[in-house]
């Protein structure tokens, strides 16, 4: 019996120890329920934790929450949330976001008298709040907008009114232009309500911000449209990109002529430059001819002016002597030189005949006739060169050489 019972109080014991103590991960915040008052108390740092046979409840400090189509990201089933746009379009947004637990132990009170657990915070406070941001956010944009021009503006507005609170809006009816054809269809169009001062007008504060969680990360991997709205956001795309590309062809044709325009430019400038070029050769050419003539001509006109003055000075020489002597010296050679000539001709002569007939002193043929005859021609001579063969007083014969 003895037995039975220290076996029993040792089952006691085993199964009383689990519930003295309790370990917290770094990961995690656990709150501990006390069995007999029901005091809570909450656990912020990792390690071992007196429990004492207190219910214990575990959250995590930080957790990814997803809402996606696809069934590897989150659950199995797809939890894409619904928007539905100004056009009537609707698409199914898939993405994550990342929430963290207060630290604040009235909000984690609050959480969890709320919430109870983990799971709930996700699926009724953060999921509920995400999918009624992203229902707000639709209107605020077309179909064909949230897919291309402003699909990073959704992205922001979501995360905004999830955050601080959705937005104060008003709604009324415009009239646009279909993108596809061309009628005018009328569109409810929803604006989002400021102050005077420009600041957003929000409907209420963010269920978050009152608990004190914090999203962030948030982020779009895929909207999926309706068919219809796939449809005609494809066909939007063609035409947009059939404008595209006939404004691509059209600049391309505006560039290509603008390059025709500007290699002609060149061309026309490339050979008028080269007309230049050989217009400056030439001139250069004949600048060099005129200079080099011009030259050849001061040098011409240089040695006359030389000539000139040899001539001027020869001459004035030559005055100056004839002034001195009468060009005496000059008069003597030239009556030897003619006397020379009239002494070699007559030497040729017979002067006296082979045979004389009586005898006289004054023939003719005698030496004295014929030194009279020699006398009368050397007169002759210098008559006929304008010789004065007067001695001007004072001067002398310079001897013959």
């Amino acid at each position: 019996m003895a037995m039975v019972i220290g076996t029993v109080l040792a089952l006691v014991l085993l199964v009383a120890s689990f519930k003295m103590f309790e370990y917290l991960d770094a990961k995690e915040i656990m709150v501990i329920q006390s069995p007999l008052s029901g005091e809570l108390t909450w656990c912020l740092a990792q390690g071992v934790k007196y429990q004492g046979f207190g219910s214990v409840t575990k959250y995590p400090k930080r957790a990814q929450f997803w809402f996606s189509a696809s069934t590897d990201q989150g659950s199995k089933n797809d939890q894409s949330m619904e928007a539905r746009f100004n056009d009537g379009g609707k698409g199914f947004i898939s993405g994550s976001l990342a929430w963290e637990m207060p630290t604040a132990v009235q909000y984690l009170t609050s959480l969890h008298q709320k919430y109870g657990s983990a799971e709930a915070i996700e699926k009724q406070l953060v999921r509920t709040v995400i999918e009624k941001s992203v229902y707000m956010t639709g209107p605020l944009m077309s179909s064909m907008e949230s897919y291309a021009t402003r699909r990073n503006e959704l992205l922001n507005l979501i995360d905004d009114q999830a955050v601080r609170g959705v937005f104060k809006t008003e709604t009324y009816q415009e009239k646009q232009k279909d993108q596809m054809t061309g009628q005018e269809k009328t569109v409810s169009v929803v604006k989002i309500i400021k102050d005077e001062k420009g600041n957003i007008l929000r409907q209420d504060r963010s269920p978050l911000e009152d608990f004190g969680i914090r999203i962030f990360n948030l982020s779009i991997n895929k909207i999926k449209y309706e068919d219809t709205v796939e449809n005609q956001i494809k066909a939007q795309q063609g035409a947009i990109m059939q404008v595209q590309t006939a404004i691509a062809k059209a600049k391309e044709a505006e560039q290509k002529k603008i390059t025709v325009v500007k290699e002609g430019e060149a061309t026309a400038a490339k050979a008028k430059w080269d007309q230049e070029a050989i217009k400056a050769t030439e001139v250069t050419r004949a600048q060099q001819k005129l200079e080099v003539a011009t030259l050849a001509a001061e040098e011409a006109e240089q040695y006359k002016k030389e000539q000139i003055r040899k001539g001027e000075g020869e001459a004035e020489r030559k005055r100056l002597v004839m002034q001195a002597d009468g060009a005496l010296e000059i008069k003597v050679k030239a009556l030897v030189e003619i006397a020379g000539v009239y002494a070699k001709e007559f030497g040729k002569q017979k002067w006296v005949p082979d045979i004389m007939m009586g005898g006289g002193t004054s023939e003719a043929g005698s030496p004295t006739s014929v030194t009279a005859f020699m006398d009368l021609l050397t007169m002759k001579a210098a008559k006929d060169l304008g010789l004065d063969m007067t001695i001007p007083s004072g001067k002398t014969v310079a001897p013959v050489k």
